[in-house]
């Protein structure tokens, strides 16, 4: 029995100060007629559509890919392994910007664009399950799990469903002694970067029938618990990028490491997509993990990667933001409240009058554009992995 298209399963999450006319637009995109409150304005959807269709045009003709620099976080800066490849991260990113926006694969004005990604992305699995292409890593495996989810809980590809279990017995294969993942296969060290990734794909994975060992994600909920940082300390300034205050999530779950927005913002999403609820808990030695306080510190946080600083627009800045939306929109309330105004505001002054989002430091505008575009999107409500 065929699936029914996001669109269809979520109309409610429309349901904000108004019921938004969604049953007279046509499927697969957002309404034109949307009526204005806080998070869906016209000026978010105009952004929307200008970000999709800059990622259109700029869509590999031949491989159905998107074009970026291959590489990996080094410190502050993008060390670069392959420049200018057909990346399956971002192309699994920016094909999941369509789907956010409501557009299907075979179907409407960007059908043909999200199938060719869909084809790209198959296409660099491996036999032994994992997605790569060009040396990337983890990371983009993930992606391209997440997304190959999302596509088949939203359409009628059943070819997708072998190799999504593929994907997902390859990250499960992968995850080490602490719980955790690494930048490549099989590593014995790990990080919170890319334990959340991985959380957040097989969520996605679970979320449409596909087998993921409870164990998993048992263990991987104990090592972001015990990544958690109760109090604050004082080798980190709230005025510096890296910090270790109350509340925040470190990078790995050492005792000598380093915290920040992002892997704040990665450590809150990666305990909802583990299925932990709530804002507060208590890790398996009894102490309280108070995610209240991890608000907080993203609050205070916020101005690391805010205008005017080295880190805006960044891929630091896209990655935190593409986290911290999730994890707040799903707590809702005053913590959303506080943060998506400033966050969308700030998305619609930067985009370039092409549509696209800047990129200084990391893979380069595709990336940028496209987590842009899932960001602005993410109200509309399609994605199941980004429902509350």
């Amino acid at each position: 029995m065929g699936r029914q298209p996001a669109a269809r399963r979520s109309t409610g999450t429309w349901v904000l100060a108004v019921l938004l006319p969604l049953l007279a637009a046509p499927v697969g995109r957002a309404a034109d007629d949307v009526v204005v409150q806080r998070d869906i304005t016209v000026e978010s959807v105009e952004a929307v559509d200008a970000a999709l269709a800059w990622l259109a045009r700029n869509q590999d003709p031949e491989t159905g890919a998107w074009i970026a620099d291959v590489g990996y976080k080094l410190n502050q800066s993008y060390e670069v392994t392959a420049r200018r490849q057909p990346h399956v991260g971002v192309t699994s990113l920016a094909a999941l910007a369509f789907l956010s926006a409501g557009h299907l694969p075979g179907r409407g004005e960007y059908g043909d664009v999200i199938g060719r990604a869909t084809d790209f992305i198959v296409g660099c699995m491996s036999e032994a399950g994992f997605i790569t292409r060009h040396g990337s890593r983890m990371y983009s495996h993930a992606f391209a799990t997440l997304y190959l989810a999302e596509v088949y809980g939203m359409t009628d590809r059943h070819d997708l469903r072998d190799r999504l279990q593929r994907a997902v017995d390859f990250i499960v294969d992968c995850q080490n002694e602490y719980g955790s993942w690494r930048y490549v296969p099989h590593a014995a060290e790990s990080d919170m970067s890319i334990t959340v990734c991985q959380l957040n794909a097989l969520r996605a994975a679970r979320n449409v029938g596909i087998r993921v060992p409870k164990s998993t994600i048992d263990r991987a909920a104990e090592y972001i618990a015990d990544s958690y940082v109760s109090r604050d300390e004082d080798r980190y300034s709230i005025r510096r990028y890296y910090r270790l205050g109350r509340g925040s999530f470190k990078y790995q779950a050492a005792d000598h490491t380093r915290s920040s927005f992002a892997l704040t913002a990665a450590g809150l999403a990666a305990l909802h997509n583990a299925g932990v609820n709530g804002l507060t808990l208590q890790d398996e030695g009894g102490d309280e993990i108070d995610l209240r306080a991890s608000i907080g510190f993203l609050r205070d946080a916020y101005e690391n990667v805010s205008e005017g600083t080295r880190y805006q627009f960044h891929y630091f800045y896209w990655y935190g933001h593409y986290y911290a939306t999730q994890a707040l929109y799903v707590i809702g309330g005053d913590a959303w409240a506080w943060y998506y105004p400033r966050l969308s505001g700030e998305l619609l002054g930067a985009q370039r009058p092409d549509g696209s989002f800047p990129c200084p430091v990391g893979p380069g505008e595709s990336f940028s554009t496209a987590v842009g575009a899932v960001i602005l999107s993410l109200p509309y409500g399609y994605l199941p992995i980004f429902q509350r």
